[in-house]
C-alpha cells in the first residue's frame, strides 16, 4: 500500500451562476447529481467500477445533511457506492478530494468520485430558537388546549420570532467575511488600486480561457426542472476595467477598500473529480491527468486575520512535498477577495512574518504574479462554497497535463480561521 498513488482521471463542473438567477430552481443534491452525473457520462465509466462518493458541502440541507449519498442514489448508481459528505467552509471541496486520496492511496478504494457543491439560493432560513422550543409540545401532538394559549403567550414580541436573514458571520466574533478582509488590507497595506488590478486580470484570464475554450472540457450544461438547460459561467466580465470598478462604493466599511468589483460574489454551482489508483486507471484504459504529492491544513485565530490560513498551509504544503516555492511551475489560489489574495501573499513574501509565524528565518518566497490563477479565479468565475476546491483541482490538473509545467500549488482561505494548501504534479 505504501507504493500506492492515486491520480486525478477528470473532472467536471456545472456552470458557476450568480446566486437567485438561472440556477435558483436546483439545490445542492441537484447541481451535485448534474456534475457527477455529467463526468460519468464525459468518463464513460462503468459505474459498477465505482466504490464511493465524498462531497463537501457548507449550506448542508437540514433533512439530508449527507449530499453525498442523495446524490448516488438520485444518480441509481449501484446502492454498494458508499458515500459521505464533509464540511471545511470554503476549503470543503479540496478536503473531499484529499479524502479520497488518502483512502485510495491507503487501499480503501480503487476510484472514487470527489467534489462538492453548494446553493446559495436554497439557504434555509432557520426559524429562533424562541419558536422551535415554544412549539415542540404543538409539533408533537401532546398539546392541551391550554398549552395552546400557554405558546401563543410565549411568542411576543413578534420581533423575536420572526425568521431572520442568514449572515455569513463568524460564531465566535460575530464579524462577516468581508469585514475581516477589510481589516486584513488595512494591517498589510493593500490599497483599492491593487485589488481592483487583481479582480481586473482575474476577470480578463477567465474571460480568455472561455475565448479559448479552455473550459470546454471542464463546464457541462445543468437541465433545469422546466426543460431548460443552463451552458455557461455568467459572472465573468470580459470588458471590466479598473476605471469601472473605481466607480464601486465599498460594500463592508464606508471607508473601506473591498467593492463587489474586487470580492467574490454568492454563488451557485457544483464540480466533481474522478480519482483512482494509478493501477486501476492503467488497467480501465484511462490516462491520468495528476495526482497530488503533499497537502496540509490549519487553524489561525479568527479574531486574529481570519483568512491568514494559507500564508501557512501553503508552506507546509511544500515542505511536505520536499519543495521551495521556487520549484512551483504555477500557484493557484482561491479569490475569496483580492484583498485577501494580496495580504497572503504579502506574508508569503515576508520575512518577518516567516520569523514570526512559521519558525523560519526566511521568507517562504515571492509569487510570480505571471504565474498565479492562469485562467483566473473565484472573484471572476464566482465560488459555490462546498465547490471551489474541486474546481480548482479540475483546471490545475488539465493545466499540469497540457502544459509545460511539472508542478503546482494550491491555497485556499476558509471560515473559522481555517486554511489549506496542497502541490499537485504532472503524471508522466
Amino acid at each position: 500500500m505504501g507504493n500506492r498513488r492515486a491520480v486525478v482521471v477528470s473532472g467536471a463542473r456545472t456552470p458557476f451562476v450568480r446566486a437567485f438567477g438561472k440556477l435558483l430552481k436546483v439545490d445542492t443534491i441537484g447541481l451535485g447529481v448534474s456534475a457527477v452525473g455529467n463526468l460519468l457520462a464525459k468518463t464513460e465509466l462503468d459505474r459498477t467500477e465505482l466504490d464511493g462518493i465524498v462531497w463537501g458541502g457548507v449550506i448542508l440541507p437540514g433533512l439530508a445533511p449527507n449530499v453525498g449519498r442523495e446524490i448516488a442514489l438520485d444518480l441509481k448508481l449501484p446502492y454498494s457506492v458508499e458515500a459521505y459528505t464533509v464540511t471545511r467552509a470554503c476549503a470543503s471541496g479540496l478536503q473531499a478530494i484529499t479524502n479520497a486520496v488518502a483512502a485510495i492511496e491507503r487501499g480503501d478504494a480503487d476510484v472514487l468520485i470527489a467534489g462538492g457543491s453548494d446553493s446559495t439560493s436554497n439557504a434555509e432560513i432557520k426559524l429562533p430558537q424562541k419558536v422551535v422550543h415554544a412549539m415542540a409540545p404543538l409539533a408533537f401532538g401532546k398539546a392541551t388546549p391550554g398549552d395552546v394559549l400557554g405558546v401563543m403567550s410565549q411568542l411576543v414580541p413578534i420581533s423575536e420570532i420572526l425568521p431572520k436573514r442568514p449572515r455569513i458571520a463568524e460564531r465566535t466574533t460575530g464579524q462577516v467575511m468581508g469585514e475581516a478582509a477589510e481589516e486584513m488590507a488595512r494591517r498589510n497595506e493593500i490599497s483599492r488600486e491593487a485589488q481592483d488590478e487583481l479582480a481586473v486580470r482575474s476577470h480578463h484570464r477567465a474571460a480568455a480561457a472561455v475565448r479559448s475554450g479552455r473550459f470546454d472540457d471542464e463546464v457541462f450544461a445543468v437541465e433545469l426542472p422546466n426543460g431548460d438547460r443552463v451552458h455557461t459561467d455568467d459572472l465573468i466580465r470580459a470588458d471590466t476595467s479598473v476605471e469601472k470598478l473605481e466607480r464601486l462604493r465599498p460594500v463592508f466599511s464606508k471607508q473601506g477598500t473591498l467593492t463587489a468589483g474586487n470580492s467574490s460574489p454568492l454563488t451557485d454551482g457544483a464540480a466533481a473529480v474522478l480519482l483512482m489508483s494509478e493501477e486501476k486507471a492503467k488497467a480501465l484504459g484511462y490516462t491520468p491527468l495528476a495526482a497530488f504529492r503533499s497537502w496540509s491544513y490549519v487553524g489561525v485565530d479568527p479574531g486574529d486575520q481570519l483568512l491568514m490560513g494559507p500564508a501557512l498551509a501553503m508552506p507546509f504544503a511544500l515542505e511536505r512535498a520536499g519543495m521551495k516555492l521556487g520549484d512551483i511551475g504555477f500557484v493557484d489560489m482561491h479569490e475569496a477577495f483580492a484583498a485577501q489574495v494580496l495580504a497572503v501573499i504579502k506574508m508569503i513574501g515576508s520575512k518577518a512574518f516567516a520569523k514570526e509565524r512559521l519558525g523560519r528565518d526566511e521568507a517562504v518566497g515571492d509569487v510570480d504574479m505571471e504565474q498565479l490563477n492562469l485562467h483566473g479565479g473565484s472573484v471572476a468565475i464566482g465560488h459555490p462554497f462546498g465547490a471551489t476546491g474541486a474546481r480548482m483541482v479540475t483546471t490545475v490538473a488539465n493545466e499540469l497535463a497540457r502544459g509545460d509545467k511539472e508542478t503546482a500549488l494550491l491555497g485556499i482561505c476558509a471560515a473559522g480561521g481555517l486554511g489549506a494548501g496542497a502541490v499537485m504534479e504532472r503524471v508522466s
